[in-house]
């Protein structure tokens, strides 16, 4: 296992920690405007897509939100990132987060 994959599995451990689901919309926000080389595609969507949050927020299952949070810390891993957003979301108070039931 490369230091990498053990950083990114680290990671999602302390992501997941305490019945975490997601950072609340507006960390998850922040979280997205650091990922380098995102882009719009000529369909207008997003890669890597956008966060599931304003009116997503509310139409999306708990497991969805996951996934795309998941999504976005591949691409940060992919770009290098790892270490840059690894620091921002440890710094996140608990109610910052959002929790599996909430």
């Amino acid at each position: 296992m490369s230091y990498d994959t053990e950083a990114f599995d680290s990671l999602w451990i302390n992501c997941t920690a305490n019945n975490r689901l997601v950072p609340m919309p507006p960390q998850w926000n922040a979280l997205y405007g650091m990922l380098k080389n995102t882009r719009q595609k000529p369909s207008g969507g997003w890669e890597p897509p956008l966060p599931l949050i304003l009116a997503a927020w509310h139409h999306s299952m708990p497991i969805e939100k996951q996934l795309r949070f998941r999504e976005h810390l591949q691409w940060g891993q992919a770009q290098g990132q790892l270490e840059e957003i690894g620091i921002f979301l440890r710094s996140l108070p608990e109610e910052q987060w959002c929790h599996f039931g909430e």
